[in-house]
């Protein structure tokens, strides 16, 4: 019984002993890290007040200033590990050795980190541009570090890794898109007339620009028609709805008012007769 109670004597110096050894510089850590956390939201609030003369996109702008509030409190954090005695020299070290191996490991991940970096400096493209790049193209929905959304016409999106965009030719059509239509009118219209009546369809359509104009003009003398170019600007998100209903309303425009679309014909002759 006495070794017993001996023992747990031993057990509570000890505890009393390292409470007193390292309490004040746990507590002292702790008000580090506190402060770090602290200084850190304050620090990043600055960063994104100063980020937003760049007009960078939300999901960049707030990827930043996590990103300084991350390394203002990482330092803090180093001075908290030096309060408590931690050798640090060996622990980088360490550190330096695995990162080395991770990097290795992720250099497809680390490629696109830095292409991440160069378009979010660059600007490119802005979400909500429709771009065209490669084998692909869409309206540019979102953009990380690591990779750009595409968003198609028919609701799919394509995520493309920011590392096959760096370097490509990118076309870049902005918020806006030109229609290129095309209608065939009869050698005997009269093409004032014709491109009047074209001109009222697109006022008419609510998803037709005014500004910029719409570009409309003869294009083509072809074998069986007079070719008129239609290519109103609209939004991006129109633009396929816009296709279409302006087809409809020139078809419907042209009946009302009698011009022909005319459509090819060939003239067959029989030459020789009966012996």
């Amino acid at each position: 019984m006495n070794e017993q109670f001996q023992s747990l004597d031993q057990v509570k110096a000890t505890a009393i002993d390292m409470v007193l050894k390292f309490g004040p510089k746990l507590v002292v850590a702790a008000a580090i890290l506190a402060a770090g956390y602290f200084a850190g939201r304050w620090v990043a609030r600055m960063v994104g007040r100063l980020l937003q003369r760049f007009r960078l996109e939300p999901p960049v702008l707030a990827l930043l200033t996590r990103v300084a509030h991350l390394a203002v409190f990482a330092l803090f954090g180093i001075m908290a590990l030096q309060n408590l005695g931690v050798e640090l020299l060996p622990l980088i070290a360490g550190l330096g050795v695995a990162g080395a191996g991770v990097a290795l490991a992720m250099q497809g991940i680390l490629g696109n980190v830095a292409a991440g970096l160069t378009i979010i400096f660059t600007q490119p493209f802005h979400v909500g541009d429709y771009i065209s790049i490669a084998d692909e193209e869409g309206e540019v929905l979102d953009m990380s570090l690591f990779s750009t959304t595409l968003g198609h016409t028919d609701r799919s999106r394509v995520v493309i890794p920011n590392r096959k965009i760096v370097g490509e030719i990118l076309h870049n059509y902005g918020k806006l898109r030109q229609l290129d239509l095309t209608v065939g009118v009869a050698y005997g219209t009269d093409m004032n007339a014709a491109l009047h009546v074209i001109d009222e369809v697109l006022r008419a359509n609510p998803r037709v620009l005014q500004d910029p104009a719409p570009v409309v003009g003869v294009k083509q003398l072809a074998d069986f028609s007079v070719n008129i170019s239609i290519n109103p600007w609209v939004a991006v998100a129109d633009y396929v709805a816009a296709g279409g209903e302006l087809n409809k309303a020139v078809l419907e425009a042209f009946r009302k008012e009698q011009i022909e679309i005319p459509f090819p014909q060939h003239e067959v002759r029989m030459l020789g007769g009966a012996a």
